[in-house]
């Protein structure tokens, strides 16, 4: 009997034996996975950081770019200003000018006549005579 003891120990030990190699093995296949994704995900992360490294740079240069926009804008902004009040001030002045020709002018004219007033019946004796003197001139007058 312990002779059938030891043996049943003994293939018990094998099939454990048998079962640890073939979870080694296993693991063996995962481990070689991951080594692969590890390179893999090296290379990414490789590459994000020259990606980064790029933006970060072009972030630079943009930064400069808006710093140099504003500056430039910011002086166009005063250089307009000013001209917009140099012209309103030469406005005003073009405004009062205007004022003392207009008023030169209507000084230096001299008055006019003004016309005769001609009453309603006297208008009515011009168009009788005037209609009077186009017939005789046609020839149609008794």
């Amino acid at each position: 009997m312990s002779h059938s003891l030891g043996l049943a120990i003994e293939g018990l030990v094998a099939v454990l034996l048998v079962l640890t190699i073939g979870y080694c093995r296993l693991l063996n296949k995962r481990l070689k996975r991951l080594k692969a994704d590890e390179q893999s995900l090296k290379a990414t992360i490789g590459e994000l950081i020259t990606a980064t490294e790029i933006a970060e740079r072009a972030i630079g240069g943009l930064k400069h770019t808006v710093r140099e926009v504003n500056e430039d804008i910011g002086s166009q902004i005063e250089s307009a200003t000013d001209l917009s009040q140099k012209l309103s001030k030469q406005l005003v002045q073009g405004d009062v000018v205007l004022q003392r020709i207009t008023r030169i002018a209507v000084a230096a004219r001299p008055a006019e006549p003004e016309p005769p007033r001609i009453s309603a019946a006297q208008s009515v004796a011009a168009a009788a005579q005037a209609f009077s003197d186009r017939r005789r001139s046609n020839g149609l007058a008794a």
